[in-house]
């Protein structure tokens, strides 16, 4: 299944000709959200393109992905009524009061990443050293799935 998306989304981001990045950005960022998705596909398949440096594909992934984040975290700030007994039973909210900011390197992980982002905005947490601590995670992802792409693992 993986490669039958694969090949859609190369079909797809060819068809946009010179505008993988574009696709891979949007992929990045959406999949960052609390919406449905995964961008590891749109990752591997506009490497395989061969048209762009790695840099500059992870580049992009992680701008995207990041800034997708961060749209979590700024929805956070919009959610009202922090109050001490909503947070019993939340994992997100029990990792971020346990380990603090540097639980949002892990704001890469599926299902738990996201509500990491949105708990950091909810909890007012400052926002620079969210900002680096969720960039820093999606880029050291995105590194790895390049580097296992290319055989280095």
């Amino acid at each position: 299944m993986l490669e039958a998306f694969n090949s859609a989304f190369e079909s797809f981001a060819l068809w946009f000709s010179d505008s993988a990045l574009w696709v891979l950005f949007f992929s990045g960022f959406l999949s960052a959200t609390l919406l449905p998705g995964g961008s590891e596909a749109g990752l591997i398949a506009t490497l395989s393109l061969n048209q762009f440096s790695t840099f500059m594909i992870i580049s992009v992934a992680t701008l995207g992905n990041t800034l997708g984040g961060l749209t979590n975290y700024w929805l956070g700030l919009w959610l009202p009524n922090r109050t001490q007994n909503e947070k019993h039973g939340h994992k997100a909210l029990q990792w971020l009061n346990k380990y603090g900011y540097w639980t949002l390197i892990f704001s890469w992980l599926p299902i738990i990443g996201d509500p990491l982002c949105l708990a950091a905005g909810w909890l007012r947490m400052r926002f620079w050293p969210c900002f680096w601590l969720i960039l820093i995670g999606k880029a050291l992802r995105y590194s790895a799935l390049a580097a296992i792409f290319y055989g280095f693992f």
